[in-house]
């Protein structure tokens, strides 16, 4: 049945994900400052959204506000992010990235693109292509869904 081969597929790009994932949480151990993941991806998500508040932070990290606060606190302890009074109501507090939380993301991604070069350069030239339109129907598939029915 085509749904066996499928969960099949699926499984090894759980495994391929794991592996993933060790490799950037390894490559990130190696930074100048040591991150959670959890700290790592609410620095990301401050990047992506310059002048964030609390709320908007704890959404996006799908945790609640007293917990987003003490991450918030050990961050700004650690010289990563600001807490400043918004422009538009000084009741609400903004959350921005230092100049040091944005060198940190840099040699993080920098790091991590490094590991997973290596990994790409043990693979042979055939397999690098393979994987890569491999990648980009995934990609599609997921923004379009799939190209036909059945495919």
């Amino acid at each position: 049945m085509a749904t066996h081969g499928t969960d099949s597929v699926a499984g090894r790009i759980a495994d391929a994900v794991d592996g993933l994932t060790d490799l950037w949480t390894l490559a990130a151990a190696e930074a100048s400052v040591r991150l959670s993941p959890h700290q790592l991806r609410a620095l990301h998500a401050l990047e992506a959204e310059p002048g964030a508040n609390l709320t908007m932070l704890a959404d996006r990290l799908d945790a609640g506000l007293p917990t987003v606060s003490r991450l918030c606190d050990r961050l700004e302890a650690a010289g990563l992010l600001l807490r400043d009074a918004a422009p538009h109501t000084r009741r609400e507090i903004q959350l921005s990235l230092t100049a040091h939380g944005r060198d940190v993301l840099a040699e993080v991604a920098e790091l991590r693109a490094r590991a997973l070069t290596k990994v790409v350069h043990a693979m042979a030239p055939d397999e690098r292509a393979a994987l890569e339109r491999g990648l980009r129907a995934f990609a599609s598939a997921q923004r379009y869904g799939p190209a036909a029915e059945g495919g």
